[in-house]
């Protein structure tokens, strides 16, 4: 039976206090005050038990009763070899308005309309801003952290449509969890010297944490469920502190930060392959990917005709501007150039997951346990049970066929320098954006090879209306475009220091259009330059450019099933650099990092092929691989010597066949 709460716990202190969130909460809320005001009234408490007299002339008003004559302060100090106390007079002058303000509030009439409890409560005001700047970055992030507020749960199992165990071993299971938990969460507590003392986890957040675990293990592995968690509960007493630390990270991020991982800023580790510089270059011709056959990839050694440019321009029109979603894969319209009204786009906001499916390696458990469905990286749900994790403002495509890239913007070869002589290799990386046509280069990237010094970092404005910066990937911000300054500017750029601390990347230079920044690529190119890149298909199509002498690590690393599956770039780098990369989150990728991460990666591809050619008798001469006498290749490379082929690496391998 319902009963009207009004009235009847009235007289009742809430239970939650100071920290009650309700606007009308039926307990009272009458005694509540801010700490300072209790201590200071804790100060003052005898002015409570003053005379009416006192209590009179404390409220400015004269009194007519007597009081008695009390000791004065002076006798009491001699009487008793203590320090005269305060008058009371003294003491109700001392006290804070506010307090006054309390004690001579009178009791409020019952007949009188009931205000908001949030109304009559005292704000406490915001903490003062330091003005002194951050000192360290660990301060700085401190700040940055939001307070975090644990649920209040007991050490029960949560419920679950499927248990994958009975209640009983669920719950011995989480007491043994939990005291394991609790044992490292201690001696974080009695680390004295330890600067993060944040990771000290209350009582509350201890329980969350191991219910956590074992809700994520009781859904994820309900086959194997014990055996998981009981190898858990082994790892976590042979843990030490220092991977607690980071154990406790991740979680306070995922249930409580919700904030970005940021970036690691130690030094990556110097690579020494033994070589020097000219004979990793030596190495390079070995290294080189022939591109024949590899057109149906989307490696394009060869541009379109004008006839089949045409034709692509003619289908674009006739289809009136009707694309497939690269992300939902929905359907919608595009207007470049924008619509009358305005408009870029139809088909409204776009939902999606912006991770990769990934599936599940099988095991000889399958049939017992069952496969594990494939699931997002990006969300961990599992793939054909929701639209998506992600919205974004429109929906976006891109092109691919070589005929409709060369309609918007035409590939074009690059070009032979003669006075420029052999050039060094490069390694290069892009980013790009979505447009209103298509996915297009709006960030342009090349160090030099093997020693990793920026050549070439700029923006790039794309052809198309901009749709979508695919920043969570290309790293590239609307901001970047606002702050960035004509290429060639005279004007100085560096680093600005903030007042955290942190330092600012001075602003990137930015040129009008792909065209432009291919030009400037084509400064460090000849058509014999060795192009080192990752997935170059990509980058050398945003960029229209046919180069015939590339470095692939997508084919230096192969995938163990072959195109057109890859491997990614920062899979190879942990596994082959033990260097990890693109840790920005949300702030996307870095294409100079991802750039000399390429470069590092051809270099031990290259310290590898000289063990082996070592030990067939091949050797290194005035920078010039040179193979061992009477083999097939010196034969070739003398061939191409007394052919005079001389353009190239033609030319190299006729030094190789005279030295040899």
């Amino acid at each position: 039976m319902m009963f009207a709460p009004i009235g009847l716990f009235k007289d009742i202190p809430c239970p939650e206090g100071q920290n009650c969130l309700l606007l009308t909460c039926m307990f009272s809320h009458k005694n509540i005050r801010s700490p300072s005001d209790l201590r200071e009234t804790h100060q003052g408490a005898h002015v409570s038990q003053a005379t009416p007299h006192d209590a009179a002339t404390a409220s400015g008003q004269s009194g007519s009763v007597k009081p008695k004559t009390p000791a004065t302060s002076e006798d009491k100090a001699k009487s008793n070899g203590k320090p005269s106390p305060i008058p009371r007079k003294e003491v109700a002058s001392q006290i804070p308005p506010s307090t006054t303000a309390a004690i001579k509030r009178p009791k409020p009439n019952s007949q009188s309309p009931v205000k908001l409890q949030s109304l009559s409560r005292e704000i406490t005001p915001p903490a003062k801003a330091s003005s002194t700047p951050a000192k360290s970055s660990a301060s700085t992030s401190h700040k940055a952290r939001p307070p975090r507020q644990a649920p209040r749960e007991s050490l029960n199992p949560r419920m679950l449509t499927k248990a994958p165990a009975p209640h009983g071993v669920r719950l011995s299971i989480i007491t043994k969890l939990h005291a394991a938990m609790s044992a490292l969460n201690d001696k974080m507590g009695k680390d004295n010297e330890s600067k993060d003392k944040y990771l000290v986890l209350t009582p509350n957040e201890l329980i969350t944490m191991a219910l956590d675990e074992e809700e994520k293990t009781a859904k994820d592995n309900p086959g194997i469920y014990s055996n998981v968690i009981k190898l858990r509960i082994v790892k976590l007493s042979k843990m030490s502190k220092d991977d607690w630390a980071n154990e406790v990270k991740v979680h306070l991020n995922e249930r409580y930060y919700k904030l970005d991982p940021e970036p690691e800023h130690s030094k990556p580790k110097v690579l020494d392959t033994g070589l020097n510089t000219k004979e990793e270059i030596a190495l390079t011709n070995k290294l080189v990917t022939p591109l024949q056959g590899l057109e149906e990839h989307g490696y394009v050694t060869k541009a379109p005709t004008d006839a089949e440019v045409e034709s692509a321009r003619k289908g674009v029109i006739e289809s009136k501007g009707w694309e497939k979603c690269d992300r939902c894969g929905g359907r919608f319209q595009v207007f470049p150039g924008r619509r009358e009204d305005g408009t870029l786009t139809t088909g409204g906001q776009c939902t999606y997951h912006p991770g990769k499916p990934l599936y599940p390696p099988r095991k000889k458990t399958d049939h017992i346990t069952g496969h594990r469905e494939a699931y997002f990286s990006c969300c961990n749900e599992s793939v054909g049970t929701s639209a998506g994790c992600t919205k974004g403002n429109t929906h976006v495509f891109k092109v691919s066929e070589t005929k409709r890239l060369a309609s918007i913007f035409p590939f074009e070869k690059t070009p032979a320098q003669p006075d420029k002589g052999p050039l060094p290799p490069i390694s290069f990386d892009c980013e790009m954006g979505y447009t209103t046509q298509g996915l297009e280069l709006i960030r342009l990237t090349a160090v030099s090879w093997p020693k990793g010094e920026a050549l070439l970092d700029v923006l790039v404005r794309p052809i198309g209306e901009v749709l979508d910066l695919n920043s969570r990937f290309s790293g590239v911000f609307p901001e970047h475009y606002t702050k960035a300054i004509p290429y060639g500017s005279s004007v100085q750029t560096s680093a600005a220091v903030l007042e955290d601390g942190e330092v600012e990347a001075p602003p990137l230079q930015v040129v009008e259009s792909p065209a432009a920044a291919r030009a400037l690529l084509f400064r460090y190119l000849q058509p014999d330059t060795p192009l080192i890149g990752h997935a170059i298909d990509n980058d050398l199509n945003a960029c229209r450019i046919i180069h015939p002498t590339i470095i692939d690590t997508v084919f230096l690393y192969p995938h163990p099933r072959g195109l057109p599956l890859r491997m990614s770039l920062k899979v190879l780098c942990k596994r082959h650099l033990d260097r990890d990369i693109q840790t920005g989150g949300s702030r996307g990728h870095d294409s100079k990092e991802d750039a000399i991460a390429t470069g590092d990666l051809v270099r031990v591809k290259a310290a590898e092929t000289w063990k082996v050619l070592k030990s067939k008798g091949w050797r290194i001469h005035n920078a010039q691989l040179v193979p061992p006498p009477g083999t097939a290749d010196a034969d070739a490379a003398a061939a191409h010597g007394k052919l005079g082929l001389g353009a190239g690496q033609k030319r190299t391998s006729a030094t190789l066949g005279n030295e040899a």
